[in-house]
């Protein structure tokens, strides 16, 4: 079918791809930052108290907890949860496939270097330390933090090998061997190194999924591994980690009964102590909607009970100290219901974070003890080093993506994509129930908000007042009214934009909206950092993942949260004398375009959208490899329902123009990928009310 005529909209086709000078109008580096800290000023507190909340009502849970049963009903509905939170787990069934790249004698040791696959085709580097000896070894599974190289790993393989266990020490994924986005020229990964797991991240959000689950698959199969070497003692498999590392291991002993010894060092904390500090930390670290489920650190620890736990503390850890003593003292409490207090352990050092020298002895003689018993003798810690670095290399190239290929996180969560089925498209009244559930946006009505305004300018016949518009208790958002002249009735408008506001009322299309005799509203949502940079010297993760975590732990998104702000500003703008409500029109650029077409579906006061340079779909940003800035507009489990064309089919018969739809890095698309890139998101042809044009920055919007 033929796409509708582009009419109303002049525009021109950007002749120069390279980049552009930085325009006038956006923010200086210093007004990017006073916009951010003011933005995180609110938007961090506000958050905290509802996560606050939340674990108000869990501890009110826990204090029911009184007998085993209780304890062990509360570890299987907690195992469901974070299983449905997390997408499930990946099926990995029978025996696993490995394949070996030699090994290499050590003083008391040997090392093995071996592959394995934890899901169907994606694989997984390890170091093995094996002890001299017949067997079967006690083993235990060493998971590698974010930063420290593979020589950190060897330290530990060959202590604990000369001790008499056998250590597998495998690399996490962006790390080592586990590159995601390789680039064979650069020698490098095409992103941030320690960013490569985040970013893989938002897209598994988009199809219901979080990274945690690969991470549940990685300890999984490396203990199926292990129970299947014939020089491995099955029933004595623990697992130790710092950092990143640590946050493996609490995954793996909560999640897998096999593990019968662990010990996590510098994850577990509270978020009761996180949230007012420097706040939830990885994407993995991250469920969606953990709070909101009930959970908290704690969880991770009492799945583990009664099995020996050993919690590694440091006094000036960005993991506070005072969480982890907050959750040792509720777990001790568990693991009581059942008789086994005695088998948590807090082991408590000075220094900051991983300062795993300080503790090195408490921390040995915990895992030698409760792996070999406690009359084995515990050896001193040696600093042992690799021969050669090299040797540590477990693949001929010194990475899977060019030794081995296979799949990589981010081609598994394509697999998840849905199809798109025609036939069960949701219509507008279920897309209101379906955004109010995923994004936590509200559904209903809202209530005019109170506004304080706090000057006023006259600006060329027509007047800008100030403004703080109190979308919620605690949430004071900047705005600009600009008034016409004349007594109207005057048709509406809201403009949504990251720029800085005194910039917005400057901007000549929106001078133009306001003498064509438009009451308009520049209004910044909550959350709003200021402008990206338009030319990254390198492909970044964007100034929007510390504050998306903090959103979806509590069960909110960035999307929902700026969308009750928008329509709370449409209804106080629909409320002033002089207003014509048969005509309010919404403009949304970047991120906050998504934001103007969630708020029309919910909201039938709104009669136009006009979104500039938005992302056109979100089963576009899942099937390219790369995308920048997505966590802005990351709603979990969107694509199980539904992406930006059904928003825009839903719309119909009100006018939504789409102003240069943009790909996953934020270029315009050409207009008929443009086209195709809609319909596969669920746009059903032909949407007269729908028109997509590409213009120049340069020239006007017509509205």
């Amino acid at each position: 079918m033929k796409f509708p005529a582009c009419l109303g909209l002049a525009f021109a086709v950007a002749a120069s791809a390279h980049a552009q000078p930085r325009l006038p109008w956006l923010a200086t580096p210093e007004e990017a930052r006073q916009q951010s800290d003011a933005a995180m000023a609110q938007l961090g507190p506000w958050l905290n108290r509802l996560g606050f909340a939340q674990l108000d009502h869990r501890r009110e849970t826990m204090r029911t907890i009184m007998t085993r049963e209780q304890a062990e009903q509360r570890q299987a509905e907690v195992r469901a949860r974070i299983l449905a939170l997390v997408g499930g787990n990946p099926k990995a069934t029978g025996p696993v496939v490995a394949r070996k790249f030699g090994a290499v004698e050590e003083n008391g040791f040997k090392m093995e270097r071996v592959a394995f696959q934890s899901c169907p085709d994606y694989w997984v580097t390890a170091d093995l330390y094996v002890p001299r000896g017949p067997g079967p070894f006690p083993a235990i599974v060493l998971a590698m933090g974010h930063g420290p190289g593979k020589e950190f790993n060897f330290a530990w393989g060959a202590n604990l090998a000369r001790a008499g266990i056998l250590a597998l020490a495998y690399d996490p994924v962006g790390q080592g061997e586990r590159v995601q986005h390789f680039d064979p020229e650069l020698g490098d990964s095409k992103l941030e190194r320690m960013g490569e797991h985040e970013h893989a991240n938002q897209s598994a959000l988009l199809v219901g999924q979080s990274i945690a689950r690969y991470w549940f698959a990685d300890g999984m199969r490396a203990v199926d591994y292990l129970r299947e070497r014939g020089d491995v003692d099955a029933t004595r498999i623990g697992a130790f980690g710092c950092s990143g590392g640590g946050t493996a291991t609490a995954y793996l002993a909560a999640m897998d009964p096999r593990v019968t010894v662990a010990a996590v060092s510098s994850y577990i904390t509270s978020f009761r102590a996180l949230l007012p500090a420097s706040g939830p930390q990885d994407a993995e670290q991250t469920l969606p909607g953990f709070l909101a489920a009930g959970l908290d650190f704690a969880d991770w620890v009492e799945l583990a009970a009664p099995r020996p736990y050993a919690i590694v503390a440091f006094d000036q850890d960005f993991f506070p100290i005072a969480g982890a003593v907050e959750t040792y003292d509720e777990a001790r409490g568990f693991y009581g219901r059942f008789d086994a207090a005695a088998q948590l352990a807090l082991i408590r050092g000075p220094g900051g974070h991983c300062n795993l020298p300080a503790v090195m002895p408490q921390l040995l003689e915990f895992l030698v003890h409760h792996l070999k018993g406690p009359a084995a003798p515990v050896p001193e810690w040696a600093d042992l080093r690799a021969r050669d670095p090299d040797e540590l290399t477990v693949t001929p190239t010194g990475q899977v993506a060019t030794s081995l290929g296979g799949k990589t996180i981010e081609d598994m969560v394509r697999e998840a994509l849905p199809a798109v089925e025609a036939s069960s498209r949701p219509n507008l009244a279920t897309l209101r129930k379906d955004i109010g559930a995923l994004t936590g946006a509200s559904e209903g009505p809202l209530a005019v908000p109170m506004v304080r305004r706090t000057a006023a300018d006259e600006k060329d016949g027509w007047l800008v007042e100030k403004m703080e518009i109190e979308s919620e208790p605690g949430i004071a958002l900047p705005g600009r009214l600009a008034r016409p002249a004349g007594a109207g009735p005057h048709p509406l408008a809201l403009w949504l934009d990251a720029t800085p506001l005194d910039k917005v009322v400057a901007l000549p299309d929106f001078v133009r909206l306001v003498r064509s005799g438009h009451l308009v509203l520049a209004l910044q949502p909550r959350g709003v950092l200021g402008e990206p940079d338009p030319n990254p010297g390198k492909l970044a993760l964007g100034q929007y993942m510390s504050p998306a975590l903090r959103a979806i732990i509590v069960g909110r998104t960035l999307v929902g949260l700026r969308v009750d702000d928008a329509r709370r500003a449409v209804a106080w703008l629909a409320s002033l004398a002089g207003a014509d409500r048969s005509r309010l029109l919404v403009y949304g650029r970047g991120g906050l375009g998504m934001v103007a077409l969630h708020a029309a579906v919910l909201d039938n006061a709104i009669t136009e959208v006009v979104i500039e340079n938005t992302l056109a779909s979100y089963r576009l940003a899942v099937r390219s490899g790369l995308h920048r800035n997505l966590s802005e507009l990351a709603i979990p489990g969107v694509l199980r329902v539904y992406d930006t064309g059904d928003l825009v089919t839903a719309l119909g018969p009100r006018q939504v123009v789409m102003v240069n739809p943009a790909d996953a890095m934020g270029r315009p698309l050409r207009m008929e990928l443009a086209r195709v890139a809609l319909t596969a998101a669920g746009m059903i042809e032909p949407a007269t009310h729908v028109r997509i044009v590409r213009r120049d920055p340069r020239d006007p919007l017509d509205f």
